[in-house]
């Protein structure tokens, strides 16, 4: 058996602590909370076409607002989410493909801590490409 001093078992105790505390507060963090869209927004279609040009016009949209929060494949881990008191929506799960394009716009437009709103950031077609972009991260 290795010998320490007092003090350095301390430190591995302390150091233990430490890196446990944080694995539990990251394991606590919340994985969403409710944020409904009323039933006018959830009803609305998507009027822009989901062509290779809307798509590549969202993924260039996309990167520039949305990737450092929701991640290069739109699971939630961009280098900003880690960051943030809530996860961020995942887009590639099955639970999103239950979302309408009207209440992703919605939620867009609207924005809700920690998200911002992009209603005057960004025009409604640049949304709604940004929606078609992210459909594409549902398998």
């Amino acid at each position: 058996m290795i010998k320490m001093s007092k003090q350095v078992r301390s430190l591995f105790l302390v150091l233990f602590l430490l890196a446990l505390a944080t694995q539990t507060a990251n394991a606590q963090k919340p994985k969403g909370l409710p944020w409904p869209a009323p039933a006018a927004a959830i009803a609305v279609k998507n009027p822009v076409k989901s062509d290779a040009i809307s798509i590549k016009d969202g993924r260039e949209l996309y990167i520039k607002n949305c990737k450092s929060c929701h991640g290069d494949e739109g699971k939630g881990d961009g280098t900003k989410a880690r960051n943030l008191d809530i996860s961020c929506s995942d887009f590639s799960i099955a639970a999103f493909k239950k979302t309408t394009d009207g209440e992703v716009f919605w939620k867009m437009t609207e924005g809700r801590k920690p998200m911002p709103s992009f209603s005057k950031k960004l025009t409604d077609a640049e949304r709604w490409s940004i929606v078609n972009y992210i459909r594409t991260f549902a398998k």
